[in-house]
C-alpha cells in the first residue's frame, strides 16, 4: 500500500462490532438504550447537586464534574457509531478522526483524575474531618478541577499531534467502532518509534499518577479506619467511600481489562468487547452507584421528581 498524502481526503472505514445487518440493528437499540441511560443519570445527578443546597460541598462539587465528564466520554464515541449503524456507512473522515481521539483521550484522563482528588477528598474527610471545609475551600477545588482539565487537555493534544505526524495508507480500515490510537498506529505507514515511546510515557504519567494518588488515600484511610475502637464506626467511615471505592474498581478495573486483551490476544473482536465495557458500561453505572449508595443524591433526586410530577 503506498503513503496516503494527507492533505488530500482520507478516510477510515470502522469495522465495528459486526457486520450481520440483524445483529446491527440489535446492537444500535442495545448502543442507544446505554447512551440515553447514561446522558439521564448523569443530567440527574447534575440537577441534584445544582438544585438541593445540602449539596453544595468539595464531594458532591467533584461528582458534578465527573458527570460531565463521562457524558463527553460517551459522547465521544457512541454517537457516531450509531450513526454509522443506522445509515450502514462505516466511514469516517481524517479530521474527525483526530478529533474523535482528542476528546475521547480528555475526558478519558478527566475521569481518572477526578478520581483520584475524590480519593484525596475522602481522605481529607476521614482523616481530617475537623479540618474538611479548610482545607477543601473552594478555591482549592476550583483549582484541582482546572488543573486536572489542563493535564489532560495536553495529554490529549500530544496523543493528537504525535497521530496526526504520521503517514497513512489508503483504504484504511480500522478494526474497532472507534478511532482508537494504538489501532491508528498499527495503520501508520511511517515509523513510529518516536511515536510509541511519547505515547508510553504520556500513559506512563497520565495512568500511573492518578492510580498511585488513589492507593496512597486509600492506604491511609484503612490505616486511620482500623484505629477506630468501635465497629459501627468502622463501618459508617467505610461506607463513606462504598460507591468511589466501586466506581473506581470498575473504572480501573475495565481500563486494565481494555489493555489485557490488547496486548495478550490477537483477536480484535475481544478487545472491543472490553472497550464497550469501559467506554459505555462505566459511564452509565457511575450514576447508578452513587444514586442507589447515597442517601443524599437519593433524598435531592426525590425532590425533583416531587416537583415535576
Amino acid at each position: 500500500m503506498e503513503p496516503y498524502n494527507l492533505t488530500g481526503t482520507l478516510e477510515f472505514i470502522l469495522l465495528g462490532l459486526s457486520e450481520d445487518p440483524e445483529l446491527q440493528l440489535i446492537l444500535f437499540a442495545l448502543f442507544l438504550l446505554i447512551y440515553l441511560l447514561t446522558m439521564l443519570g448523569n443530567v440527574l445527578i447534575i440537577l441534584a447537586i445544582s438544585f438541593d443546597s445540602h449539596l453544595h460541598s468539595p464531594m458532591y462539587f467533584f461528582l458534578y464534574n465527573l458527570s460531565l465528564s463521562d457524558m463527553g466520554f460517551s459522547s465521544t464515541t457512541i454517537p457516531k457509531m450509531l450513526i454509522n449503524l443506522h445509515a450502514h456507512n462505516r466511514s469516517i473522515t481524517y479530521a474527525e478522526c483526530l478529533t474523535q481521539v482528542s476528546f475521547f483521550i480528555l475526558f478519558g484522563c478527566m475521569d481518572s483524575f477526578l478520581l483520584a482528588v475524590m480519593a484525596y477528598d475522602r481522605w481529607v474527610a476521614i482523616c481530617h474531618p475537623l479540618h474538611y471545609q479548610v482545607i477543601l475551600n473552594p478555591c482549592l477545588c476550583r483549582y484541582l478541577i482546572v488543573i486536572s482539565f489542563c493535564i489532560s487537555l495536553i495529554d490529549a493534544q500530544v496523543h493528537c499531534f504525535m497521530v496526526s505526524q504520521q503517514t497513512f495508507c489508503t483504504n484504511i480500515e480500522i478494526p474497532h467502532f472507534f478511532c482508537d490510537v494504538p489501532e491508528l498506529v498499527k495503520l501508520a505507514c511511517s515509523n513510529t518509534t518516536i511515536n510509541d515511546i511519547v505515547m508510553f510515557l504520556s500513559s506512563i504519567i497520565v495512568g500511573f499518577l492518578p492510580a498511585s494518588g488513589i492507593f496512597y488515600s486509600y492506604y491511609k484511610i484503612t490505616s486511620s479506619i482500623f484505629r477506630v475502637p468501635s465497629l459501627l464506626g468502622k463501618y459508617k467511615a467505610f461506607s463513606t467511600c462504598g460507591s468511589h471505592m466501586s466506581v473506581v474498581c470498575l473504572f480501573y478495573g475495565t481500563g486494565i481489562g481494555v489493555y489485557l486483551s490488547s496486548a495478550v490476544s490477537s483477536s480484535s473482536k475481544e478487545s472491543m468487547v472490553a472497550s464497550v465495557m469501559y467506554t459505555m458500561v462505566v459511564p452509565m453505572m457511575n450514576p447508578f452507584i452513587y444514586s442507589l449508595r447515597n442517601r443524599d443524591i437519593k433524598k435531592a433526586l426525590w425532590k425533583i421528581v416531587c416537583q415535576i410530577t
